[in-house]
């Protein structure tokens, strides 16, 4: 592969890392507010909920109250036949009559709204179940993203702070070998001045025996004894 087809397949390769990344951003910012209109959407049927129970309790009451008064002019269908008055009698009838119908009609309304009730709490369990799975995969995304940055910048850092080491010690080296060479200059230097001013001469002659030197203690303590 030439120099050129390398260089625009690393381009283009970069292109689409990038490319990739601003689409997984968009993708993410689409996650967020599809959560937030879910929200939404479980808001309204949480409440379109609660309506349906009132109603379904209301058609409740109303057949309870139905029943009460169904009851009531059985009984009096049977006082006003016990009295002989079957005219009585056969009103009270058709009250009763009346009222099991408007039961029956209201049973219906009532099987309707307990219906209506149990479908739409178990789609409104499932989508809840469905956003909190959506919500945690979302942070997860997120919160592993946070760490692979925060992993990056300190990988980054640290390679850049072992370039930097690496750069202080090679310093550090070549001053302690600039500091050596200095001081066997200084070295080398005293000693030829040395020689320069006979000291070293006089040294010698006193490390051969020929020229006296310093007396040791022995040798001082024999001359006292001795004299």
């Amino acid at each position: 592969m030439s120099v050129w087809k390398k260089l625009f397949t690393a381009v283009k390769g970069g292109v689409n890392d990038a490319a990739e990344n601003v689409a997984d951003g968009q993708a993410l910012r689409i996650l967020d507010q599809e959560i937030r209109e879910a929200r939404e959407e479980l808001k309204r049927s949480d409440h379109a909920l609660t309506q349906i129970i009132a109603k379904r309790k209301l058609s409740e009451q109303k057949i309870a109250s139905l029943t009460s008064s169904s009851a009531e002019y059985e009984a009096h269908a049977k006082a006003a036949n016990s009295k002989g008055d079957q005219t009585l009698a056969l009103d009270c009838a058709r009250k009763v009559a009346e009222l099991r119908t408007q039961v029956e009609a209201e049973q219906q309304y009532l099987e309707q709204f307990a219906n209506s009730e149990s479908s739409l709490r178990s789609n409104i369990r499932q989508a809840k179940d469905n956003l909190r799975r959506m919500e945690q995969q979302v942070d997860i995304v997120k919160a592993t993203e946070s760490v692979q940055k925060a992993q990056t910048a300190v990988s980054s850092s640290h390679l850049g702070a072992n370039s930097r080491m690496k750069t202080a010690t090679e310093s550090l080296d070549r001053i302690q070998k600039r500091q050596q060479q200095r001081q066997a200059e200084l070295e080398a230097a005293s000693e030829l001045a040395s020689e320069a001013s006979g000291d070293d001469l006089e040294k010698r002659l006193a490390e051969a025996g020929i020229k006296g030197g310093k007396t040791s203690a022995d040798e001082e303590l024999a001359r006292i004894l001795g004299s």
